[in-house]
């Protein structure tokens, strides 16, 4: 099993390709590119950020989270991302980060987690459900893809969430 750390800048080629393995795939993120490092290092919340390191020293997968709201009362609730690098899925990588992810959220403060995925990326529904996330239902034609083999249809989103049983339960 890989070992989980924090997340630092000097993972950025890495976390950046991984990212870019996901979008070519089609079935990740809306997005074409990979942003620049200092676009997606604004966007995230500070902590917690992890990456899966392989025995060599290879980054095989990261988890972050996003704010969902400016607003404070959604201080508690974040957007999770997670992308394992395409010769490590399949290994269980993504089942111990992202419960790494739910632990150290839960040490911040966070009580509820939130994820969309598209719904033709079922194992990553699978990865969810497997670590506590629970289906609410699908945000129907959310978006129309712009590349890749979906190009100009539109997508539907699995929206999950996982609510902590530790944080915000009083």
């Amino acid at each position: 099993m890989p070992t989980i750390r924090p997340m630092t800048s000097a993972d950025a080629d890495a976390v950046l390709q991984i990212y870019q393995e996901g979008i070519d795939t089609g079935h990740a993120t809306f997005e074409r590119d990979p942003a620049d490092w200092a676009k997606f290092d604004a966007g995230k919340l500070a902590r917690p950020r992890l990456v899966a390191q392989g025995d060599s020293g290879d980054v095989l997968g990261w988890a972050v989270l996003s704010p969902m709201s400016s607003r404070c009362v959604y201080g508690g609730v974040a957007e999770l991302t997670i992308y394992i690098a395409a010769a490590a899925r399949g290994q269980g990588i993504g089942k111990a980060l992202l419960m790494a992810l739910v632990e150290a959220s839960e040490a911040e403060g966070l009580w509820t987690l939130v994820a969309g995925i598209m719904r033709e990326n079922e194992a990553s529904i699978r990865l969810h459900e497997a670590c506590g996330f629970e289906l609410l239902g699908y945000r129907k034609r959310i978006g129309k893809m712009g590349f890749g083999p979906m190009k100009g249809k539109w997508r539907d989103i699995a929206w999950m969430e996982r609510r902590s049983e530790v944080v915000g339960v009083g």
